[in-house]
């Protein structure tokens, strides 16, 4: 099993930056992939972005490609999501996951899938 803790949300002005880290307990979180799915209000739960257990590969939404990369450390057991050139629109809670694969991952979230708590993004206008 798989416990995610998200942080580093926080209120950001459009044009602005923010990453996100979500750290991950126990000793296998480096056979785990990683990604972050966001949640606006009253819309559903949308992928954002994905990573291989090795971090080899990386997947992104086509609305937040070129301003958001993920990276993962597993040495510190952390999955990272820096965001640039942040927009109102990117407004919304972001939940860390963890699945077997990346390709699951961008598929949807499985019914095995590990979740974080959310962390809240706000982007002014």
């Amino acid at each position: 099993q798989v416990q995610l803790v998200e942080s580093g949300g926080g209120l950001v002005q459009a044009g602005g930056s923010l990453r996100l880290s979500c750290a991950a307990s126990g000793r296998t979180f480096r056979y785990y992939a990683m990604g972050w799915f966001r949640q606006a209000p009253g819309q559903e739960r949308e992928f954002v972005a994905a990573i291989s257990r090795a971090g080899v590969n990386t997947y992104c939404a086509d609305s937040v490609k070129g301003r958001f990369t993920i990276s993962r450390d597993n040495t510190e057991n952390t999955v990272y999501l820096q965001m640039n050139s942040l927009k109102p629109e990117d407004t919304a809670v972001y939940y860390c996951a963890a699945d077997l694969t990346a390709e699951r991952i961008v598929a949807g979230p499985s019914q095995g899938v590990y979740w974080g708590q959310g962390t809240q993004v706000t982007v002014s206008s």
